[in-house]
């Protein structure tokens, strides 16, 4: 009985660590998406973007996926390429510099400039994925004009429908859905800009 279990355990050992490492780790970023309108004047406003917050549960490199109204799973293979607060401040600031027409766009703590004109905060409330069906953003967010406190506060929420069942079309919806977020703040700025 003893040789049995000591020939058997090695295989079992072989076949577990074979079927593990048989599951390759994904790698996913949001992306830019915002194309350059024809008509967007260059500009010499100066954008500070951040802080970004979001939800505790999402807030991981696993993507999150929503599979019920009050379930989710944790996809330990597919996993974001760096922290989603991050990630989304990235874009928005990437969008920004193309909405607004500005190279000013810069990232909240990574630079101290204190003579920035404008300061977005985000609050991201809802980030969900949901494989074949949608991505879900709900964010809250804050532009503030530094030189008097003028502030316009402002909610985007919007469901991008995803037909692939991958992830790779859900970080493209996604990405999609910061875009919209990007250009309600980019509205905000110039309403604040003209004030």
């Amino acid at each position: 009985m003893h040789s049995l279990t000591s020939i058997a355990i090695p295989y079992v050992l072989v076949l577990f660590v074979t079927g593990c490492a048989s599951t390759p780790v994904r790698y996913y970023t949001l992306s830019a998406t915002t194309e350059p309108a024809a008509s967007s004047p260059s500009s010499d406003l100066s954008v500070v973007v951040g802080p970004v917050s979001v939800p505790a549960e999402v807030d991981r490199p696993q993507m999150v996926v929503r599979t019920g109204p009050n379930q989710i799973r944790v996809d330990e293979f597919n996993l974001w390429a760096s922290p989603l607060q991050s990630n989304i401040s990235r874009v928005v600031a990437q969008n920004l510099v193309t909405l607004l027409g500005t190279p000013h766009v810069t990232l909240f703590p990574q630079t101290v400039s204190a003579d920035a004109g404008y300061r977005v905060a985000i609050e991201v409330q809802r980030f969900d994925l949901a494989p074949g069906e949608a991505a879900t953003l709900d964010a809250v967010w804050t532009v503030r004009r530094t030189k008097d406190g003028g502030t316009q506060t402002g909610r985007t929420t919007v469901r991008e429908a995803v037909q692939e069942n991958t992830y790779e079309a859900l970080a493209a919806a996604h990405s999609r859905a910061v875009a919209r977020l990007s250009q309600d703040i980019a509205t905000a700025v110039r309403a604040l800009d003209r004030a």
